[in-house]
């Protein structure tokens, strides 16, 4: 399996996971709480047995860490050298709310990097992917164009920041990173959103797990973004000792 050419087939996958999850969005869905106190629906749940499913078909010698069945039975103790990591609905709070900001992601974790991903938006139709070391989008299944994380415009650096983000975070953020401007934003959209050249900045200063954000990471990565931490060394993936949690991180556009 060469990583380079798994982005698309995982694209394909997101995008039927996300036909799946779109007529269940405002429709009333049922929503529990898991053990964590997060919020999971039918969404989630269906959606992640389908993406399953498909891995198993495509990829069936590769493991497979997801965060619904993560919630359910625990994560693995220990974890090989590459495995993939899946939000079957990252951003389950604005899908409850009737906000567009929720994804589908998937990535390929290889010696503890994302080498591949896709992440899609089942209610814009965007999907963003990796392939052969770049990064493309496609909109409702149309052909791909390769996206570019813009430079840092000097005086107009935008950051995309949580909804729940205090005013006196937000300004901290801003001293300590140099941005310029804010939007608030959900789910992986907005390492997306960065690596297409529309946002620069992504400081998280709070906690995430690995499925998260690694299929955001690897598309971002692809467009010529980074992903570091806060002291601007690796993020590492494959955290099994410590439940697949991160730490903070800094994802941003091109230097």
């Amino acid at each position: 399996m060469n990583a380079n050419d798994v982005g698309p087939v995982l694209a394909d996958i997101c995008e039927a996971a996300a036909a799946l999850i779109l007529p269940l969005w405002r429709s009333g869905v049922e929503v529990l709480t898991k053990a964590d106190e997060s919020p999971v629906t039918e969404a989630d749940q269906r959606g992640e047995k389908l993406i399953l499913e498909h891995l198993a078909r495509h990829f069936p010698d590769v493991p497979v860490i997801s965060e619904e069945d993560a919630s359910e039975v625990g994560t693995p103790d220990a974890i090989g050298p590459r495995f993939f990591l899946v939000d079957p609905l990252d951003g389950t709070k604005a899908f409850v709310r009737g906000d567009p900001n929720f994804t589908v992601n998937i990535a390929l974790i290889e010696d503890g990097r994302p080498v591949a991903g896709a992440v899609c938006a089942p209610p814009s139709g965007e999907t963003w992917f990796t392939k052969g070391g770049v990064a493309l989008k496609r909109v409702n299944g149309g052909p791909p164009d390769r996206i570019v994380a813009r430079p840092w415009p000097k005086g107009s650096a935008v950051a995309l920041v949580s909804h729940t983000m205090k005013e006196e975070t937000a300004v901290k953020l801003a001293e300590q990173y140099g941005f310029d401007l804010r939007e608030p934003m959900d789910s992986s959209i907005k390492f997306c959103r960065i690596a297409e050249g529309s946002a620069d900045i992504y400081p998280r200063h709070g906690p995430t797990m690995e499925w998260d954000i690694a299929a955001g990471q690897a598309v971002l990565e692809a467009a010529g973004g980074s992903v570091l931490t806060p002291e601007g060394r690796p993020f590492a993936y494959g955290k099994a000792s410590d439940g697949f949690r991160n730490g903070w991180f800094v994802a941003r556009g091109a230097d």
